[in-house]
């Protein structure tokens, strides 16, 4: 099962990022270890990287077997033609997020400030993806947005229904008609790194159609047999919508595991569970089914939901399988 996982990673050479540009967290233009660049694609091995000073995007690779770049990464480049180069270092990252299973991860972008999360009344989205990717946004103290897509096309009662659960919790929920109108996101957008993420089909790729037009990404019909998106980004990729805020698209995604979070992060991810963690009889509680928990009075009281709880469950056994393995 993939999983996605944001992580927080300090950052010890504040010289390298002085003088930003972009969200408080660009890098200058030239270091004389090699030109200075965004990663603005990823494509397996290759990568495309927009050069700060001069904005020309050139070809790279890395050195060796080396492949651990994200889109949003900042990087040293060397030139070795007009437009093709190799990415000598990594500058420090402030984020990470990455996709993984008990074998292997993949990196989807990095230094991201925001995460939206696109679901759509049709197809039907996976809630338990959902709560996965706030649940990742909340372990690396990245703030989320949930983006309900396509309220034009159907009765969009039952989804909204669905979302007052995550609205009650304090998340922003906005539901949207990209085709139609986009005006209502683009403030969230603002001075922001952010990254769509979602499963296929949800319209993530239409909602860069329509806050970038001249981008022309490409778009393809959704399987109304199977309920279910056709996967249209295969690589994430960056655009710049203005001087200080860009966006990731990244591609869809349908289930994952968390594996990269250990069972603290795990239910401090969980913020309805903040103010009780603590306050169990046992310093050890699991939350599962022990004496006097301060979950499972929470619970009762109705101050936890019973979906938010079973889900909690759900993660904490597949972590803790991870761990024993």
């Amino acid at each position: 099962m993939k999983s996605l996982t944001l992580q927080n990673t300090s950052i010890n050479n504040t010289t390298n990022l002085q003088n930003s540009e972009h969200v408080g967290i660009s890098i200058n233009a030239q270091d004389e270890t090699g030109l200075q660049g965004t990663v603005v694609a990823a494509y397996g091995k290759r990568y495309q990287v927009e050069l700060t000073d001069t904005k020309q995007r050139i070809s790279c690779v890395t050195r060796g077997k080396k492949t651990d770049l994200a889109c949003g990464d900042f990087v040293l480049v060397k030139l070795t033609d007009k437009e093709e180069g190799v990415v000598e270092s990594t500058l420090p990252r402030k984020t990470l997020l990455f996709r993984s299973n008990a074998f292997k991860s993949k990196m989807l972008a990095a230094n991201v400030t925001q995460i939206i999360i696109v679901l759509a009344t049709q197809p039907s989205f996976y809630e338990a993806l959902l709560n996965r990717c706030l649940i990742a946004a909340e372990a690396a103290g990245i703030k989320a947005l949930i983006v309900l897509n396509k309220c034009d096309l159907t009765d969009n009662h039952d989804a909204l229904r669905k979302l007052e659960l995550y609205s009650k919790l304090g998340y922003q929920v906005l539901p949207l008609s990209a085709k139609l109108d986009i005006s209502s996101l683009r403030p969230y957008l603002q001075d922001e790194v952010s990254i769509l993420v979602g499963q296929s089909g949800m319209g993530k790729s239409t909602i860069i159609n329509a806050l970038l037009p001249s981008e022309a990404v490409r778009t393809q019909e959704v399987s109304h047999v199977l309920d279910s998106g056709k996967h249209t980004t295969t690589a994430a990729h960056l655009y710049h919508l203005d001087a200080s805020s860009q966006l990731i698209d990244s591609p869809g995604l349908q289930e994952f595991g968390l594996h990269h979070l250990n069972t603290d992060e795990l239910e401090h991810a969980f913020i309805e569970f903040r103010p009780f963690l603590g306050k169990c009889r046992f310093n050890n509680c699991k939350h599962l089914q022990e004496p006097d928990c301060a979950i499972t009075e929470a619970l009762s009281q109705d101050k936890i939901s019973a979906e938010r709880l079973a889900i909690y469950k759900m993660l904490r056994t597949e972590i803790s399988h991870q761990i024993q393995h």
